[in-house]
Parts: C-alpha cells; structure tokens; sequence
C-alpha cells in the first residue's frame, strides 16, 4: 500500500485533547457542552481506551458499558467535538493559548459507508494477531476491533494486508466501503490549550525474568487476565489455563496473584501504581465465580485498598478458601508434567521460606505512562515518566498519564482538565 502523504489545510479548534480513552473522552464532552470546538485524537481505530479491554470496574463489578456507553452517547450528539482515530501528534510548537500542532493520520482503508456486514473478513485470506486480545487470539487483516466498537466501521492492517494485489475485500463490498490506495494525511491544528490523555501500558513482564512470563504459558499477566475473563475475550468470558484447550473443560483448582509484580522495584518500576491490589482482588471474585471450590493465593508486600474499598478487601477475607500471604515471590519455575507453576517465596513476617505449586499465576504488574515521541511532552515529565501537573509548558496531563489512579478517579480528574483548558482560554 501506498505511503504517500496528503497535505490539508490548517483546522482551528479551542482545545486539542490527545488519547480519547476514559479520560480523554471526559475532557471532550466536559469542554464541548459549554461551547468550546474540540479535536479529539486517538492513535487507535477506536476510542474508549484501556477501559474497553476491562471485565468489570471494582468494587462495584459492573461492566465497562455502565459508564462507557453514557459518555458515547454524549460524544455522538456532541456536533462540537471532532474525532481523528488512528492518528497521533508529531510535533508541538507555541505557547498557551497559541499551539501550532501537527498531526498525522493513519489511512483505515473503510470509509463510512461501511455497514459492518462482515463479507470482507469473510473473504480475507490473511490473518492478523490480535492485539486487543493482548495476542492470546487472531482476527483477518480487515477486522472489526471488537463488538461494541465506536466508530463502528471496520478498518484494514496495513502491516499484513496484501493490498491491490488481492482485494478479495473490495470484490465483495457492495457500498464501495474500501479503499486499498487511501493515503495517509498530515495536517495541522491551531489550538488554545493542549490535554495530554494518553493513559498506561502495562510494565513488560518479560523483564522480569524469575517471574516466568514469557516462558511458561500459565503465567499471565492482570490485564491479560482481564481478556480471558471478560465475556467478549477470545474464550468468551470462560476462564481456562492458555496452556489448556477450551474445550477440554478442565477444571482448575489453584490460582496465585502475585502483587507487586516489578513495582517497588529500583530496578523496574520504583513507584506503587496503587491500582493493582483492588485489582487481584476484584479478579479472585471473577475465579470464585466459575470455580467455587479452587484455591487462590494472594502474596503481597502491603496491600492498598483504601478507604471505602477496605471493605472489598475485608470481603474477600471471609473466603476459607482465599489465603493472603505477606511475602515476596523470588522465582517461579514450571512442573514441566502438568505445566504447573511452582513458586517460591519469603514470608517476609517469619523469614520462613515457602514452596507452592498452583495451576495458574497472575503477576500485577504496574501502570507504565503512554508518553512518547514529542519534544515538548518529553520536557513535561517527572522522574517516572509522568506529565508534570506543574509543567512549564502548559501541558494539561489528564488520567494516568499524570499518574496511576483508578476509573473514578480518572474520570474526576479529567473534568478538572477541562477547567484548566478553560482558564488558559479565559487568558488569550
């Protein structure tokens, strides 16, 4: 496929809100029902973020379409706020009030007369992996990124499709959806004020070796967890070792969260990304609910469930199958006779070493910042990576991108984002 760039002409706007996850898409419909013209841009062909790939929120265990759907349908009947999907920022310049922007835009290759009648990714010869499945499964070239997915029209791998040189796709569309020679663009923005909302990634578990993540298939990480969880995960929601078939039904009996899984960590990550413990804990509910009998086993170094949510931790404590171990995992290595992990730990109470085999490990590893790439971003951050909340170049940081924190807390702090665009605005 072509790389050619297309040049457009500038687009003025009030605010430019960057990563339209739960935060970014607060920010946007916070600013827009008062009046301000706001562009949204997403580096993905879909918005709602991290939130979307989520089972349930704690403690209240509801699905993400509890508060992702009303924010939606407020950004759908919002005619203030102009989406880009597949696009991100790649060079800022100005001061508050007056920032130059430049942006690029991916092609999708499916326009919007898409109905998402699915006789493209029918005929598609080429597979793709699965990254909203964190790989686990794959999609064709020309997919769908899940069910509920907004904007709701497919969009097209550039990496693995083959192109002209197939367009099976395009032989079957009879709404001249597709657009194999669509070029990418790059364009720019004048903006007042600038939220940089890009949220987190997940530490690489890779790195951290004695863990076994990467080696042993039974070894996954909490927001891998998540997706084999979650109803519209590549088991449907059936909860089953990666090294086991889904349809051999096993039963299993021992699970262990391992908390602190690289946080803490001069040599990983040095800060708590506070989140994880509530985490582990609303994903043990998720295991008593298909296994009632199974083990689980939780090794923390302290655990963090403030406030009113020291009552979900107070919950959990009642299960007589449930043990919670202060202690710190120093390797974990397979029973290669049943892909079993064994665990070995300190008990950091007694000093007393302890071995355990389990069927399946769950490593909360921490929240890594999404901010890359931009020069004046880069001189936003603080010493983890974070955008500063008293950054010289009046960055306004929303959600996880200033530093971890939970769904509520996210979606509170971006309103105030909102309010800090607004007094930059109020000074132009």
């Amino acid at each position: 496929m072509s790389n050619t760039v297309i040049k457009e002409t500038m687009i003025s706007a009030d605010v430019l809100v960057v990563g339209a996850g739960i935060a970014g898409i607060t920010s946007s419909v916070e600013l827009s029902e008062i009046g301000k013209k706001v562009i949204l841009i997403e580096k993905n062909p879909f918005i709602g973020g991290r939130v979307l790939q989520m089972n349930k929120y704690f403690p209240k265990m509801c699905p993400p379409s509890c508060g992702i759907e009303i924010n939606l349908k407020r950004l759908r009947n919002n005619p203030g706020i102009r989406i880009f999907t597949l696009s991100e920022v790649r060079m800022i310049e100005g001061v508050e009030g007056d920032y130059t922007v430049l942006i690029e835009k991916k092609p999708r290759f499916v326009n919007d007369n898409c109905t998402s009648c699915k006789l493209c990714e029918q005929v598609c010869p080429v597979e793709r992996k699965n990254e909203f499945n964190f790989n686990l499964n794959k999609t064709k070239a020309v997919y769908l990124p899940f069910d509920s997915a907004y904007p709701s029209s497919y969009v097209i791998d550039h990496d693995t499709c083959k192109g002209v040189s197939c367009s099976e796709c395009v032989k079957v569309c009879s709404y001249n959806a597709i657009d194999l020679e669509e070029k990418e663009e790059r364009f720019e923005l004048k903006v007042g004020a600038i939220i940089w909302a890009t949220g987190w990634s997940s530490y690489d578990a890779k790195k951290l070796i004695d863990l076994g993540f990467g080696i042993y298939p039974n070894v996954v990480t909490n927001t891998i967890f998540e997706r084999i969880s979650s109803p519209n995960g590549h088991t449907n929601g059936k909860i089953v070792r990666p090294s086991d078939s889904q349809q051999d039904n096993k039963l299993i009996k021992s699970f262990a969260f391992v908390q602190c899984a690289g946080s803490r960590d001069e040599n990983h990550l040095p800060y708590c990304s506070s989140v994880c413990c509530l985490a582990s804990m609303k994903q043990a509910h998720y295991i008593r609910e298909q296994y009632p009998d199974a083990e689980i086993y939780l090794y923390f170094i302290d655990v963090r469930s403030p406030g009113r949510l020291e009552d979900f931790f107070t919950n959990l404590q009642t299960d007589n199958k449930v043990f919670v171990n202060r202690g710190k995992i120093a390797r974990i290595r397979e029973n290669k006779s049943n892909s079993n992990l064994i665990i070995e730990a300190e008990n950091t109470l007694t000093g007393e070493l302890i071995t355990r085999e389990v069927e399946m490990v769950i490593l909360a590893v921490g929240m890594v910042p999404n901010v890359d790439g931009v020069d004046i971003i880069n001189k936003s951050l603080d010493e983890n990576g974070f955008i500063r909340r008293d950054n010289q170049y009046g960055i306004i940081g929303a959600g996880v991108a200033t530093g971890p924190c939970d769904v509520s807390t996210t979606v509170k702090e971006a309103a105030g984002a909102a309010m800090m665009a607004l007094k930059i605005l109020g000074r132009e």
